[in-house]
């Protein structure tokens, strides 16, 4: 896989554990990452899983520097480049201000910009999100989304929101293989739509992305 940088690609419904498979192997710019060594590998690629936890009684910035791990010998300080990566990042999510601020007393939105700014700290060139938006509000899906797509990282996210992927990525995959790969609006049809998820849907246009209204399939007696 040779990513564009700061493209984002969505994976539509995608499977329970997240993962990227082209031409039969899982790879970065022809490199196969299982065959990397670990840290190398958490050097090059960033992850957002949808359970992940943040330590309640770290700071946002003990947190975040957790992210430099990769980086990091057993015995290793932080240096002066990781403590610039940090800031970084945190400036980035907009968690700055927060920096002292214990996780657990942040909102659910919060702590997600937390995560996501850990991964973000270790400067990847790939950043996986399984379903970043779950078990948020309509407001912090849509803020962590806008914050993701101007990160200027190549993104590859699970999600089950046609929506969003239709207002977010710039290439939708579905679920492990291969059905449709472009544009939203190129890929995001009703008889795409109804091939994959085998529902009715009707697509229409909302602003010059597609919107959608799905029903179950109409079933003849």
């Amino acid at each position: 896989m040779s990513p564009a940088r700061g493209a984002t690609y969505g994976l539509e419904d995608a499977c329970e554990s997240t993962s990227f498979a082209f031409d039969g192997a899982d790879d970065l710019d022809g490199r196969d990452l299982w065959s990397m060594p670990a840290a190398h590998a958490a050097r090059s690629v960033g992850v957002l899983m949808q359970e992940q936890q943040a330590g309640f009684e770290f700071t946002v910035a003990e947190t975040v520097a957790l992210g430099r791990t990769p980086h990091l010998g057993f015995f290793d300080r932080l240096t002066c480049t990781d403590q610039a990566a940090i800031a970084e990042a945190l400036d980035r999510t907009g968690l700055t201000p927060y920096a002292q601020r214990r996780v657990g007393r942040l909102s659910g939105g919060e702590r997600q910009r937390v995560l996501l700014a850990r991964a973000l700290a270790g400067e990847p060139r790939l950043l996986i999100l399984d379903e970043p938006t779950n078990h948020l509000d309509v407001r912090h899906q849509l803020d962590i989304l806008e914050l993701v797509r101007d990160l200027g990282v190549t993104v590859l996210a699970a999600l089950h929101s046609l929506d969003l992927a239709a207002a977010y990525a710039d290439t939708v995959l579905r679920d492990g293989r291969l059905v449709a790969h472009g544009p939203a609006t190129d890929v995001l049809m009703e008889s795409t739509i109804g091939e994959v998820f085998e529902v009715d849907a009707t697509v229409h246009d909302v602003g010059g992305r597609p919107g959608f209204a799905l029903r179950p399939p109409l079933r003849v007696p």
